[in-house]
């Protein structure tokens, strides 16, 4: 059998400041096949869109560095790959939807040249037979009149559809893997469900990997295989997205679920994981969660093992190892 279309092992990449090292992917572990969706979630500042950023190598440099691990795509290494191989691969067989569309898109040029410039660089269209492919894309993502849209400004579209030209481009050299970093932020509930609904759709249709970045675990539940759980820069939980909801194995993943509304019950206020993230340059030793932890014992000064605590279950957590052990 083929090995996953990602495998990403022991990725570390951290921040050099004034204050210290801030370790913000720090030994990050995870495989996605071909044609499946990762969740990745967490609280601001956990990790998550550094991991995307690193995978796509683009850390900006100073003040962040790559510092070690590897990043095998379809049996390459990307962290060993020359400059110019890497934006080969990178807007044709990966491609990475940001946070905000209007900063990703350039405010003083049409659609159309965004839109062509990458068939033109990534298949060889001429200016004529990229227009078209252009068009169809950003009809394919469900903008009315697209090719008399095609010609507008960024400001003319609404922040959806602004997100749809995103999901255009990124699909324009129909790559093999997509990174939604937060795909739907700032975004109203509906236009929020239009965009998660068409993400899935491409997906089934056109057989895309994809990893979805988020803080709502509500978003995952629809849309992932599998979710990665991020806190302080470590993946502390693992699990098909099933197994997660249905047995949340780490502290924190318990409390991410607890602060999920209910739309079933009615509650005075919703719960709220107590304290805040830590100072990613001056972590506790030990679990960075210990300090948060309804569960924290003298053995959490130390750093937790990871355990399977299912067949594709994964936490890192004392209470987990203890478990295993009396198990």
């Amino acid at each position: 059998m083929a090995g996953p279309l990602l495998s990403v092992r022991n990725l570390q990449t951290s921040f050099f400041t004034r204050e210290g090292e801030v370790r913000s992917v720090d030994d990050v572990s995870f495989d996605l096949e071909a044609g499946q969706t990762l969740g990745i979630v967490g609280e601001s500042g956990s990790g998550k869109s550094v991991t995307s950023l690193s995978i796509m190598r683009l850390i900006p440099t100073p003040p962040g560095r790559i510092k070690g691990g590897q990043v095998f795509f379809d049996g390459q290494d990307l962290l060993r790959l020359s400059d110019r191989e890497m934006r080969a691969i990178r807007g044709k067989r990966i491609a990475m939807i940001f946070q905000d569309p209007m900063s990703s898109l350039n405010p003083f040029l049409r659609i159309a040249r965004q839109l062509t410039e990458i068939s033109e660089l990534h298949l060889g269209l001429d200016r004529r037979a990229a227009r078209r492919r252009a068009i169809e894309m950003l009809e394919l993502v469900g903008i009315p009149d697209a090719a008399r849209r095609i010609d507008d400004y960024p400001h003319q579209f609404s922040g959806g559809m602004r997100q749809r030209v995103m999901i255009a481009m990124a699909l324009s050299c129909d790559p093999q893997l997509l990174i939604a970093d937060e795909p739907t932020t700032a975004l109203d509930v509906t236009i929020q469900a239009q965009i998660l609904e068409l993400i899935k759709d491409l997906r089934n249709r056109l057989g895309t990997a994809v990893i979805l970045i988020t803080h709502d675990l509500g978003v995952v539940a629809g849309m992932a295989d599998r979710v990665a759980v991020m806190y302080a820069g470590k993946i502390v939980e693992s699990a098909p997205t099933d197994s997660l909801f249905a047995r949340p194995a780490h502290p924190y993943t318990q409390g991410l679920l607890r602060s999920m509304p209910d739309p079933l019950q009615e509650v005075a206020e919703l719960y709220q994981i107590p304290g805040l993230p830590p100072d990613m340059t001056c972590l506790p030793p030990g679990c960075a969660f210990a300090p948060r932890c309804p569960h924290a014992a003298e053995l959490c000064a130390q750093p937790p093992e990871t355990v399977a605590v299912g067949a594709t279950h994964r936490s890192a957590c004392w209470l987990n190892v203890r478990s295993e052990t009396r198990a």
